[in-house]
């Protein structure tokens, strides 16, 4: 029997089968919206302590079944969506938009110079950050659902058939490129790799974090994040695919059916400490705790120093709750129904609420300047104040 830790993965993301009809068969025809399915957990009335509002909003255009995620430069947001929309936001308003000419499936990965998303062919399209121009052009391996990773050394493109490429970020020329064994049973993951000191970071099927060199691609260390275990293929399903967080020497990550991880990397990627939390969601790190939303949708704070528990919120369940951003004493979270809900970051208290377009957010809220920004499948962009 498939168990409800299963179907609420099966309604947060979709699976990677390699090699396996009858399963993929069977999966085809699992709702898990149906109504023996887990049950969203009814949101009651709150006191709110504080109002949020829309410091600006714009529209990008519909997600499908992809996850985009804006990608914040500065003051810029940059902004994409299924239909090949790509914008430049700057205050709400759309410094220039353009058209790729063919469907996305994944973005935005940008910095001062370069605007970069993929395709559910395998393209990879480069803009100027500046106006729009479409600068180069390049197919990798596979289809592309991870937004790329811009850096100053290139681009970094993770394929949906788990290689990660560096292309040169003036004309995409592919300087390396890395691959390695992965189980035939994973999740679609729409986490980008992130750039830290001279190393790459990617998450991979079988829970591991992987620090890449720059120079040549070639693996400096591995984090095991999770130890795949169980008695089917679906039990021993323990992928990274959330991005991590760094602050200072220390990185974290998180893997489904896994725990939560910190590393420390300046030792060589030496295990800080651990704790068992499923996520496919996301972290956020501040200077005192870090935060993680867990597969079934409970809010977690936990000392960054220790992993010790602080506070859970768990009248979130089964929401398909996305990954928090924290700023100003508030921890932001979104869900499937496009609400952003407010926490307190003592205690975990819900502080205000805010309904966006309805739709789902699929992608981690982040901190913009003074305000939360969210992205929803329905293609509101939101930036939100909340003091």
């Amino acid at each position: 029997m498939m168990s409800l830790r299963t179907l609420s993965l099966l309604a947060a993301a979709s699976l990677s089968i390699a090699g396996c009809s009858t399963f993929s068969d069977t999966v085809d025809k699992i709702n898990p919206f149906a109504s023996s399915g887990p049950k969203m957990a009814v949101l009651t009335p709150i006191t709110q302590s504080i109002e949020p509002r829309d410091q600006w909003s714009a529209s990008i255009g519909k997600a499908g079944d992809y996850t985009f995620t804006p990608a914040v430069v500065g003051s810029a947001v940059y902004v994409a969506a299924r239909d090949g929309t790509l914008s430049k936001l700057v205050d709400g308003r759309a410094a220039w938009s353009i058209k790729a000419g063919q469907p996305l499936s994944a973005g935005v990965g940008a910095d001062s110079r370069l605007v970069v998303v993929g395709t559910a062919k395998g393209e990879v399209l480069a803009f100027s950050a500046e106006d729009g121009r479409p600068l180069w052009q390049v197919r990798v391996t596979s289809e592309v659902l991870a937004a790329p990773a811009v850096g100053t050394d290139g681009v970094v493109v993770k394929s949906g058939d788990n290689r990660v490429v560096l292309l040169d970020a003036a004309d995409g020329t592919r300087k390396w490129i890395y691959q390695r064994a992965t189980p035939s049973l994973s999740l679609r993951s729409a986490a980008p790799p992130v750039f830290a000191d001279r190393f790459v970071f990617v998450g991979f099927p079988g829970g591991k974090l992987v620090a890449l060199a720059l120079q040549n691609g070639t693996p400096v260390w591995e984090g095991p994040v999770a130890l795949p275990k169980g008695a089917t293929e679906l039990d021993r399903v323990a992928d990274v695919v959330s991005v991590p967080v760094i602050d200072g020497r220390m990185i974290c990550a998180v893997a489904f059916q896994g725990r939560v991880a910190c590393f420390d990397m300046s030792q060589g990627g030496s295990l800080l400490w651990s704790r068992d939390i499923s996520s496919a969601a996301g972290l956020a790190l501040d200077n005192r705790y870090l935060f993680v939303t867990d597969e079934r949708g409970a809010v977690h704070a936990l000392d960054r120093n220790s992993g010790s528990s602080m506070w859970k919120q768990d009248k979130l369940l089964n929401r398909r709750v996305s990954g928090p951003a924290v700023q100003g004493g508030v921890v932001a979270v979104a869900d499937a129904e496009g609400f952003v809900h407010f926490l307190s970051r003592e205690d975990g208290s819900f502080v205000a609420r805010k309904k966006i377009d309805g739709t789902p957010v699929r992608t981690p809220v982040q901190a913009l300047g003074s305000a939360f920004l969210v992205q929803t499948s329905g293609g509101s962009v939101n930036a939100i104040e909340a003091r």
